[in-house]
């Protein structure tokens, strides 16, 4: 596959319940565990949004163990 044809593929950006972001094809079914974020576009563009609103990259769990301390 080259370059342009990757760029025309669109994608979802999804969540799971850890808060960890991760990128699907539009219209394949998500993984198990995984739900839309609110944001699709070329994998750049999703990419670029995730680097955007995934500022802590601890999982949640981890996250709130820590602030309970």
């Amino acid at each position: 596959m080259s370059n342009s044809e990757q760029t025309e593929i669109l994608y979802n950006v999804v969540v799971n319940h850890e808060l960890q972001y991760s990128i699907w094809p539009v219209g394949k079914v998500n993984a198990p565990g995984w739900k839309d974020a609110g944001k699709s576009g070329t994998k750049e563009e999703c990419l670029a949004y995730i680097k955007e609103v995934w500022t802590d990259m601890r999982p949640l769990s981890l996250q709130k163990a820590m602030e309970a301390r």
